[in-house]
């Protein structure tokens, strides 16, 4: 990458560091000699900017699991450009080990990041993430603090592979368990899938959460062009890592904070980029919670416009039919893909390149146009999400209408309501529960504090009778979420939740709810007076938890349409906290 056109505005003696290393007394003496300490010498640091590398990775984190050597590359990167780089570990959030959901840790993961940089003599951060809830995560810790910050993308995994069959993570998990349930492949293909379905180090090669997400950081401008999409065992994707070590550095002496990155017209750029890719319904939560933190009031209305106007054009499943992320790569990957939908962009947002969107994407080709279409030749002709209200959830909820059996568009059908998913696990198995192909599966008590944590339920399982018939998809309703590798007839996030009285925790088995997509409505067929009554004799949940980090979360966690923030983490909370005081 040739350099910057930004100029270098601050001088060693701006450097926030100094305040640790630079003054003549005998606290500062105390932080060179336990430097020293370590085997750095002074000139090691001396007049550098000293760059944090917030690294995620774990022995339980196998999306992060390069990472243990690509910290490696990244340090490269820094020394080659005249800094100083120290690693900073941070919690790894896998979305594959924790429970009960990484949701509960994503704003633990902002204040971890936040507190890292502010409390370390640092310039500058590398945030290394990848996994769902990290990008969110470190970016919203990053955004708080507001130092110079850099993001390398951990990439997506290599495409999965069983007897011929190309396997796409997550998605071909729901998918053959299915098969399994109704009969159509053995316990033998079934540990074949197993082994086959993740070859490789890297976030899920579907477009879920994890690619959704990098996509999102990339089209905010906090990713080097086109980084979002290498993956993770691609040679690019060191090279990636020791040009993100190498622009960090100039980034501080330009002091290219997220503030002047992540304005509304970068976040709305993110929108149309989501969109477009076929994103995960998750984007909607984190997107917010991500620009409300930069102070730009981003909200539910903001992504219905851009629903209507942005037509979903990346071919990935699950919303694509064929392909994963190593295709879209190999395709052109996200450069091209905002070349193609650059009419919907604001492409004089500034980027950590320090250069504009559009002279990051001037010029960028597609290679295969079935991966990457056109917009006269989409996938879907509208965005991958629609966001829906209605009586049953007057706040909002969320669809993917790209990843469905398009008849649910629009559909009515009785209610069969659940409490908790136990009792619904158990339902979907019994062949004789009178499950019909109209039915409307309904789990509640799955949201931010009803969950707890607002988990990955909400791509409720097929009943077993159902797919013994034939049948795939049906109308699902919950205030959980659900994997971005899932698919399927599924209302998400419905707002408020039940669990602390929304109008979910009101509906009942056998009334009739109505879906339809087009006019973004979502109703239970139910009388005002009856709504009422109903509301008088519901009664408040215990809480979930009684003591330590669960309990402060669920005393301060927002609703689904808010972003699920902490609220004592808003930017307007309180007063901006100052920098340490060093004596």
């Amino acid at each position: 990458m040739s350099k910057s056109p930004l100029p270098h505005v601050k001088k060693v003696e701006d450097l926030r560091s100094r305040r640790w290393f630079g003054p003549a007394d005998l606290r500062s003496f105390g932080h060179r000699s336990r430097a020293m300490q370590m085997g750095y010498s002074p000139e090691e640091w001396t007049g550098k900017p000293v760059i944090a590398i917030i690294n995620t990775w774990s022995d339980l984190q196998p999306c992060h699991a390069h990472f243990k050597q690509r910290v490696d590359d990244v340090k490269r990167g820094i020394l080659m450009a005249g800094g100083f780089p120290v690693e900073l570990p941070a919690i790894s959030v896998s979305e594959s080990f924790v429970k009960p959901t990484t949701m509960m840790y994503r704003n633990m993961l902002a204040m971890e990041t936040e507190e890292l940089l502010r409390s370390h003599p640092v310039d500058g951060a590398v945030l290394m993430g990848g996994c769902d809830k990290t990008t969110p995560g470190l970016l919203l810790g990053a955004t708080s603090m507001n130092i110079p910050a850099i993001y390398l993308p951990a990439g997506p995994m290599l495409r999965g592979n069983w007897q011929g069959k190309i396997l796409g993570s997550g998605s071909d998990s729901w998918k053959y368990w299915d098969e399994l349930r109704a009969g159509k492949i053995t316990d033998q293909d079934w540990l074949g899938v197993e082994g086959g379905i993740a070859r490789s180090y890297g976030t899920c090669m579907t477009m879920g959460t994890a690619s959704t997400m990098t996509a999102i950081a990339e089209a905010v401008g906090l990713v080097l062009p086109g980084g979002s999409s290498v993956p993770a065992a691609d040679a690019g994707h060191i090279r990636l890592a020791s040009e993100s070590g190498r622009r960090i550095v100039d980034m501080v002496w330009e002091d290219l904070t997220p503030q002047r990155i992540q304005t509304r017209e970068a976040f709305e750029n993110a929108i149309a980029v989501a969109m477009a890719m076929g994103c995960s319904t998750n984007a909607i939560i984190h997107l917010i919670a991500m620009a409300r933190r930069a102070n730009c009031d981003i909200g539910l209305e903001d992504f219905e416009r851009f629903s209507r106007k942005v037509p979903v054009i990346g071919n990935v499943r699950p919303s694509g039919n064929a392909y994963l992320m190593e295709d879209f790569f190999y395709a052109g990957g996200i450069k091209a893909l905002m070349n193609q939908i650059r009419e919907h962009l604001h492409l004089d947002c500034l980027t950590v390149t320090g250069r504009t969107l559009g002279e990051n994407i001037e010029g960028a080709k597609v290679f295969n146009d079935d991966v990457i279409r056109t917009t006269s030749n989409p996938i879907y002709g509208e965005g991958s999400l629609a966001v829906l209200k209605g009586n049953l959830a007057p706040d909002g909820c969320v669809i993917k209408p790209a990843a469905m059996d398009q008849r649910f568009l629009r559909h009515s059908g009785p209610a069969v309501v659940f409490d908790d998913y136990d009792a619904m696990k158990k339902a979907v198995d019994d062949e004789n529960y009178p499950f019909t192909p109209d039915t409307v599966m309904v789990l509640r008590n799955a949201g931010p504090q009803g969950g707890p944590g607002m988990p990955e339920w909400g791509m409720l399982p097929m009943p077993k009778k159902l797919l013994k018939e034939g049948h795939r998809d049906m109308l699902r309703i919950s205030d959980a979420r659900m994997s971005g590798t899932s698919y399927g007839a599924c209302v998400l996030h419905v707002a408020p939740e039940s669990y602390i009285g929304g109008p979910l925790a009101l509906l009942r088995t056998g009334d009739i709810v109505e879906l339809d997509v087009d006019a973004r409505t979502i109703n239970m067929r139910v009388s005002e007076e009856e709504l009422a009554q109903r509301r008088a004799e519901w009664k408040e949940p215990p809480a979930r938890y009684g003591r330590g980090y669960g309990h402060m979360f669920l005393k301060h966690i927002q609703q689904a349409n808010e972003g699920c923030d902490f609220d004592f983490l808003k930017t307007e909370f309180g007063p901006p906290v100052g920098e340490p005081v060093i004596h």
